[in-house]
């Protein structure tokens, strides 16, 4: 009807005759494309309702496996949401010292007191875990850093469990940056501790016996963990970004992956595997180092 009555017009006006025929031609192109389109979507439509429920049958058998290796990949280090609300994991800080960053993993406020979505925890807590046991398959050197009173020893015995190094009194300036030094005082510390254990040192006076005494005393609260260290180490572990603060600054400098919990007023952005906990408790910090040991110790 459209060219009937174009063509009626075109009597008139003769100059659009080539303007008509590029139309037709156009319109013509097109319902010849959109025939054979109708033409494939007919085919591949379903012609019969058994055809229907069979591929309603494959989709469902589909999404159950699927579902089946999901579990099965989360169920790997036995993480349990309701294990980790009795530990705390879910206390965060005040409201007023939220981290704009770690907004999308709070669920709520209760007492003035943020809650953290625990679900966020299980798949950030789970991903770090994978990370970690890949590390101690390849027999990769982590190092765990805990300079909070509260955590000191729990963090040195974990250590020692998992034979790892470990930082947990204050984190000394260049450590990693200037690790040439800080491996000459290590050497320094093994050797004065090994004259020691041989006798050697029977030969000074009382006195000096004495100064060197308290020099490996000073020397094993600050190099005493990481007396097996050679090198660099392959990945630091930290309980508290906002305390070890410059352990992860020099990490980063020297592009040494961080795996580190992350508390409500830090920014998550600054570790590669931030781990969504309450940093403070001891239940939580536990908790997690529970699950740290494992996956290193199991592999």
């Amino acid at each position: 009807i459209k060219f009937l009555v174009k063509e009626k017009q075109m009597k008139e006006n003769r100059s659009d005759r080539l303007l008509y025929a590029v139309d037709l031609f156009l319109t013509i192109d097109f319902c010849f494309r959109y025939d054979i389109l109708i033409n494939m979507t007919e085919e591949k439509t379903p012609s019969t309702s058994v055809e229907v429920e069979e591929k309603t049958e494959d989709i469902k058998k589909e999404a159950v496996s699927v579902k089946k290796e999901s579990d099965q990949k989360e169920s790997r280090f036995d993480l349990v949401v309701s294990e980790m609300t009795a530990a705390g994991l879910h206390f965060g800080h005040r409201t007023s010292r939220i981290h704009p960053k770690m907004k999308p993993y709070i669920a709520g406020v209760k007492n003035t007191i943020h809650i953290i979505d625990l679900e966020s925890t299980k798949k950030s807590l789970d991903k770090a875990l994978e990370f970690i046991a890949k590390l101690a398959k390849e027999e990769k050197k982590i190092i765990f850093v805990g300079t909070k009173v509260q955590m000191k020893d729990l963090l040195k015995k974990t250590a020692i469990e998992c034979k790892a190094s470990y930082i947990n009194e204050r984190w000394l300036g260049g450590t990693l940056t200037n690790f040439k030094i800080i491996k000459g005082r290590v050497d320094h510390f093994k050797e004065l501790e090994e004259k020691k254990n041989n006798g050697e040192l029977d030969k000074y006076t009382k006195k000096e016996r004495l100064k060197i005494d308290k020099e490996l005393r000073d020397l094993e609260a600050k190099f005493g963990g990481m007396r097996d260290l050679v090198g660099l180490p392959d990945a630091l572990f930290v309980l508290d970004m906002k305390k070890d603060g410059l352990a992860i600054k020099e990490a980063n400098m020297k592009n040494i992956p961080i795996i580190a919990i992350a508390d409500t007023n830090v920014n998550p952005e600054l570790v590669n595997y931030p781990i969504y906990a309450n940093d403070d408790a001891i239940s939580s910090i536990s908790y997690i180092l529970s699950k740290v040991k494992d996956a290193i110790i199991k592999k």
